[in-house]
Formats: structure tokens, C-alpha cells, sequence
């Protein structure tokens, strides 16, 4: 400017920026956003959107709930598995993925819900994602759009294997992450949901998919529909969703248990390459 003075920003000496890398700040704040020591999180790993699967999980093996007031809760069992409840969309889905890499646990499954986006997919059955869209944006700050989010094929076949146990039927295909909600008046974006042969809508699977790639989680997910938005009648309510959660949760929930109970002693090695 025509006086001299100087507005430009001082600078960050280098120096310091080293000294915070992100596996310190990780440590530290896991504590701080679920209220449980790193110690007592586990080496496999449950992710859901609802309270009400970590009060299930807590009540089932008698186990204490950490985080209650916190932006995140979590409890582990005597077997060294652990349930988070980490809030609902992209964001918090990354933070939880970030935060994981504090003791790098060797499998994270999330138990979400989702929308239909199909005749076959009715209301109470599950998704076994063979990849998600990433309409998320969120995972955009990890990996160029190119990429793709998918998750770890052992870990998603042994998951089948446990569904296949109980003679129950999955759907599987490709489910679009979005950041959007009230979406269902949208015609256009309606149109484009077809056009893609999406089996499902939600808000997190693609970033857990591709927050897990680049911080070498193994990962996976099974949702449970529980509407099918693109019908008039099918748009979820409260009272829906209430049914949807008595009526199917605790399946959900036991599936999930089981898998990541079994899968250290009977499921196949994960091994993460290197590009």
C-alpha cells in the first residue's frame, strides 16, 4: 500500500509445525472426544450412529459406557471389542477414522442404516457395500475423486460368512454417500441416484471406506435399510424408524458382534500394500 505497511501473516516456524504430527494429535484427542483411555480400546473395532446399539452392547456384556456429554461414546467388552458411537455424516465419520489410527486397530466394522434405492431392497434387509459413491465431498481432503472407496474384501467376506451362518439374506451393490439431507424433493437428484443403479443412500460409508484406505484401517460395513425414500409412502418418520429399530436392530447389532469376535481367530489375514 501506498503508506508501507505490511499486511502480510507471520509465519509458523518449521520447527514447531514438526513437532505436531498426526499420530500425537491423534492420541490426544481420542480421550478427548470419547472419554476412553487408549488402553482400553480394542483391537477390532464397532462403528454405529446410534446410542441405542452402544446401550445394547453395554447392557449385553455389562461393560461401562465412556464419553456420556462427550461428542462421542464408546465402551469395549472383556474380548477386546469396541463399540463407538461417533454422530451421524462425513465429518464426524473422518474424525473417527483419524482419531483410530491412535493404536491402529486391525478391523472397524460400521453398523449404519440406510435408504432403498431399489424394489429388491425392502425395508429390514442389509447391505453388504461392494463400494461406495463419493458423494460425500468430505473425502476429497484424502484421496483425488478418482479413487475409489471400497472396502477391505476380507473383512466383508467374513461378514457374509456370518450372515450366510444364520441363513439370512443380504443384498449387495453400490451405495451412494451423500452430505445432503432432505434431498427426497429433489427430482433431479432423484433421476441421477437412478441413473448411477445405486442400492442405497446414507451419509458415511464412503468416507469410512476411504479415511481407512489412507490411514491403513481395515474396513467394512452393513447397513440396514430402513426406508425407501424413493416412494411416496417410503420416506422415513419416527414412528418407522422406531419399527425399524425394534424390530431389526438387535439382529444388526449381533451380527456385527460376532463378526468382529471370530474374525481375529478364524478370519484370513488383512495385509495393507503400500503404493
Amino acid at each position: 500500500m501506498s503508506n508501507g505497511a505490511d499486511f502480510s501473516l507471520p509465519s509458523i516456524p518449521t520447527n514447531q509445525v514438526d513437532r505436531v504430527d498426526r499420530l500425537s494429535i491423534a492420541r490426544n484427542w481420542f480421550p478427548r472426544y470419547t472419554g476412553m483411555k487408549l488402553d482400553e480400546l480394542g483391537n477390532y473395532v464397532l462403528l454405529t450412529n446410534f446410542d441405542s446399539y452402544v446401550q445394547g452392547f453395554a447392557n449385553r456384556f455389562k461393560c461401562d459406557i465412556r464419553g456420556i456429554g462427550r461428542p462421542m461414546q464408546a465402551t469395549t467388552n472383556s474380548a477386546g471389542l469396541t463399540m463407538i458411537n461417533f454422530g451421524i455424516g462425513s465429518a464426524n465419520a473422518a474424525t473417527i477414522m483419524d482419531l483410530l489410527i491412535a493404536k491402529k486397530p486391525k478391523g472397524v466394522l460400521f453398523l449404519g442404516k440406510c435408504g432403498g434405492l431399489k424394489a429388491s431392497t425392502e425395508i429390514g434387509h442389509f447391505i453388504l457395500p461392494i463400494a461406495a459413491i463419493r458423494g460425500d465431498g468430505t473425502s476429497l481432503d484424502y484421496f483425488p475423486r478418482d479413487v475409489p472407496a471400497l472396502p477391505s474384501f476380507k473383512l466383508h467376506k467374513f461378514v457374509s460368512d456370518k450372515i450366510y451362518e444364520r441363513n439370512l439374506d443380504y443384498r449387495t451393490g453400490v451405495v451412494y454417500t451423500t452430505n445432503r439431507r432432505l434431498w427426497e424433493h429433489d427430482p433431479d437428484f432423484r433421476n441421477r441416484l437412478t441413473r448411477m443403479t445405486c442400492i442405497g443412500i446414507e451419509m458415511e460409508t464412503a468416507t469410512i471406506f476411504i479415511v481407512g484406505h489412507y490411514n491403513e484401517i481395515a474396513r467394512g460395513a452393513l447397513l440396514l435399510v430402513s426406508d425407501v425414500p424413493i416412494t411416496v409412502d417410503g420416506i422415513k418418520t419416527e414412528e418407522s424408524d422406531r419399527h425399524v429399530t425394534e424390530t431389526w436392530a438387535q439382529l444388526h447389532l449381533d451380527i456385527g458382534i460376532e463378526a468382529m469376535t471370530e474374525i481375529g481367530a478364524r478370519g484370513e489375514q488383512i495385509r495393507h500394500f503400500k503404493y
